[in-house]
């Protein structure tokens, strides 16, 4: 239960003799054995007993804010609920806003109010009062709450500050470039004419696209040249928002530095290649797996973001529902066979099968892995990675693994009949596999394994699972609303009728500061599960059709994609578009 404070106003008199411990004993919001748990460990590491509260998880930054608030006589303010703040953002410099992270309130009979997150740091307000005005009223927010809101809801005022050092990288290469002589702004040329000057704004503009991405969450940075300008879009919760139009003039430099950072040949532009960065971004060391393809205006660059902490959500945020998740959990502790995760590129089964595997990571197993490329490493897990180029396949590592003692494998994918054959005689030699398939849903991988060349009765006697998975977007808690008209294309599209959803009211998207006005925030999981039975081993060594094998699957209590899309919309947590966009009935389209 959380507990109840009191209205914290500008006009209440605070008690300043009051301790910060006291106010919040006061509050209920701990108690005395917390207090002095929190003294000790605030002596020992010479900190707050502010800071020390929250550390040690005895109390929320919010319940600390609030009881400072109290104490200094300031008013608290809650920036999530405050359109305030983001109406008069230009009242400070981004400069000294994300310097000082302090944010303007308003502007009022010649008063400056301004929200801080710590109401001792007088420099800060000696600052404002130098630069800015000398009547500042002040106002506390958690400094957590007022970092994000700077780095996540200040597009505007980075976006102009991004355009500014695209405008500085412009006049670097007019004035450096003799325009009596027609040379190609693509050309490596530009960059060494230009020298210094315009590398320093190059380096800017790039570490500033990365590190915006990283704070809103993308998966991808697609850098895409087009006939007049660069286009730069970010994927974020699986869908591209483009975010920046870099000049045509500064191409060269921008591509250049960034196969430069990836390790990859500047001089070749006629084939893909393939590299990597490693940044550290807000105190987090994060990953970039680099692709150069060669296109007509020029090369593409997409930069996949690696996160380790993306992997490691945990079987529970994956989505199941509980019956999936419990057979999910049986069929990874399984001693031996192939579990299968389906689905097309970015849906998640990296995710899934790494997550099972970190569930089954203990001393007394052996974890090998074959990947092509690894992205995530773990600790105690061996992995591999595929090297097409020295004749390191999938299938000569996995005959490598067999000769390994290994309790369980992870095959990044299943891509042809030598590594369908090999993964099925380590599944029948009492190994437990995991596996992926590129196909539409759980019943059509045994077929596909089938149409491979596997043998029908191996491929049903090793099989014990077969999952598909689909990600879809989240709906923002913090704005989304009932929806009393929803999409009828859409629900047609997904079988949702009007008696399935009785007197229960679906959600829509709307869109916040919090969600970048998108009205999602996060993905979610929608699951197919196929556990292999009796019925459904004799139809796959038979070579019987999907559609009978996925008529048996739904008789021994299969669920489909869009029938476990349908429980997430019920529940309100996606949309029906959401789940129509990504999983329909067969022969209808929905418009976008």
């Amino acid at each position: 239960m959380q507990p109840e404070f009191p209205e914290v106003k500008p006009a209440m008199m605070a008690r300043r003799h009051k301790k910060l411990g006291e106010i919040l004993l006061e509050w209920k919001v701990i108690d005395a054995k917390a207090l002095k748990e929190a003294l000790v460990y605030a002596q020992q590491t010479n900190k707050r007993i502010g800071d020390a509260l929250v550390e040690m998880e005895l109390c929320s930054e919010d319940d600390v804010t609030k009881a400072l608030a109290a104490q200094f006589d300031m008013e608290y303010i809650d920036i999530d609920k405050t359109q305030a703040v983001g109406a008069n953002i230009g009242l400070i410099p981004a400069k000294i806003i994300k310097e000082h992270q302090v944010l303007p309130l308003g502007e009022e009979n010649g008063r400056l109010k301004v929200v801080i997150g710590d109401p001792l740091r007088l420099d800060t307000l000696d600052l404002l009062r130098f630069r800015l005005n000398p009547n500042i009223e002040v106002s506390l927010a958690p400094p957590r709450k007022i970092a994000r809101f700077i780095d996540t809801f200040l597009g505007d005022s980075y976006n102009q500050e991004l355009k500014d050092t695209v405008a500085s990288i412009d006049a670097s290469i007019d004035a450096s470039i003799d325009k009596s002589i027609d040379i190609d702004p693509d050309s490596e040329a530009v960059m060494a004419i230009a020298g210094e000057d315009l590398q320093a704004p190059i380096i800017k503009l790039i570490n500033r696209l990365i590190s915006e991405a990283v704070r809103m969450r993308a998966s991808d940075i697609h850098v895409e040249p087009m006939a007049n300008r660069v286009r730069v879009r970010y994927r974020i919760d699986g869908v591209c928002q483009e975010r920046e139009q870099i000049p045509k003039s500064v191409q060269g430099a921008v591509l250049a530095r960034l196969k430069l950072m990836s390790g990859i040949d500047i001089a070749e532009k006629r084939v893909p290649q393939d590299g990597r960065i490693k940044m550290k971004i807000g105190g987090q060391d994060i990953d970039f797996r680099v692709s150069s393809c060669p296109t007509y205006h020029g090369e593409s660059v997409v930069l996949r973001i690696l996160r380790p902490d993306s992997v490691r959500v945990g079987i529970h945020a994956l989505g199941f529902e509980e019956d999936n998740y419990q057979a999910f959990m049986r069929i990874i502790r399984r001693p031996n066979g192939i579990f299968l995760v389906t689905g097309p590129t970015g849906s998640g089964k990296t995710t899934t099968l790494y997550s099972a595997l970190q569930e089954l990571n203990r001393p007394d197993r052996k974890i090998i892995t074959a990947e092509d490329p690894v992205e995530y490493n773990f600790p105690g897990i061996n992995q591999c990675q595929v090297r097409e180029d020295i004749g390191l396949t999938f299938a000569k590592i996995l005959r490598a693994m067999l000769r390994q003692a290994p309790n369980i494998i992870l095959v990044g994918e299943i891509r042809d009949l030598e590594v369908g054959e090999v993964a099925i005689q380590a599944a029948l030699t009492g190994h437990l596999v995991f596996s992926t398939l590129h196909t539409n849903d759980a019943p059509s991988a045994l077929t596909r394994l089938i149409d491979m060349g596997i043998k029908p009765f191996l491929a049903a006697s090793a099989v014990q699972a077969i999952m598909a998975q689909r990600l879809v977007r989240v709906l923002c808690e913090e704005c989304k609303a009932d929806d009393p008209a929803p999409n009828e294309r859409a629900m047609l599209a997904i079988g949702l009728t009007r008696e399935e959803i009785g007197d229960r009211t679906l959600k829509r998207a709307v869109g916040c500061r919090r969600c970048n006005n998108t009205g999602f925030r996060g993905r979610l999981g929608i699951f197919e599960m196929l556990s292999m039975t009796n019925e459904i081993r004799e139809l796959a060594f038979n070579r019987a059709p999907t559609s009978q094998i996925r008529q048996a699957a739904r008789a021994s209590g299969m669920r489909t994609l869009v029938e476990d899309g349908k429980l997430k919309i019920l529940k309100g947590i996606t949309t029906v578009e959401e789940v129509a966009r990504h999983a329909q009935a067969e022969g209808i389209l929905i418009d976008e």
